[in-house]
């Protein structure tokens, strides 16, 4: 899953989100520099990932991407599932997106200095280019792609995945769904063991 859905993942607790948010910039061992219940949010990202990346719905989402863009497929479902978390987050939150988003972006002012370097550096370019809040369009989902394939010096290809997002959008729909109902379940277990 990408940024929305691990922020999302992680209830009501601050310190659980920024730690959930922050997991990819934080390298093996290192996550226990910070404050405990961080602590919790990257050992809880990293369930998260490996219950997702070993999902058999996932991987056929997978799949249907994999002869055009290879490894990068799954990074592209991540991104594909977060929109559907976003086109249909009145579904999930009684809190609306765009406050969603902006007291998110506030959590993170507020605690900018424990963020890791790699956090920091890209924030700017987050909240300039509102990312959580792009997800819920296709334009924006667009955008993001286009950006992570500039990040892969055009290599991936990824920009042009808005063609299958669009082709095959209700059976991305319901794989997304389905697969998303049980990840809550596996997130809500996991964090009684944290």
């Amino acid at each position: 899953m990408n940024f929305l859905a691990h922020i999302y993942l992680s209830g009501d607790d601050d310190e659980l989100k920024i730690g959930n948010f922050i997991a990819d910039s934080v390298k093996g061992k290192k996550f226990s520099q910070f404050p405990n219940q961080v602590q919790k949010g990257i050992t809880l990202h990293r369930k998260i990932d490996s219950y997702t990346d070993s999902h058999p719905i996932v991987r056929k989402s997978v799949l249907r991407l994999f002869p055009k863009y290879g490894h990068y497929s799954s990074v592209i479902v991540d991104i594909l599932y977060d929109h559907f978390l976003a086109a249909y987050w009145n579904e999930f939150s009684s809190t609306p997106l765009e406050i969603y988003v902006a007291d998110f972006y506030k959590l993170l002012e507020t605690n900018y200095e424990i963020l890791p370097k790699r956090v920091q550096d890209f924030l700017p370019y987050m909240f300039r280019d509102n990312w959580l809040l792009s997800y819920a369009s296709i334009p924006g989902i667009g955008r993001i792609l286009y950006q992570m394939n500039h990040r892969t010096k055009n290599r991936s290809k990824m920009n042009f995945a808005v063609i299958e997002l669009e082709k095959y959008y209700s059976d991305f729909e319901k794989e997304f769904r389905t697969f998303f109902e049980e990840l809550e379940l596996f997130t809500k277990n996991e964090m009684r063991t944290l």
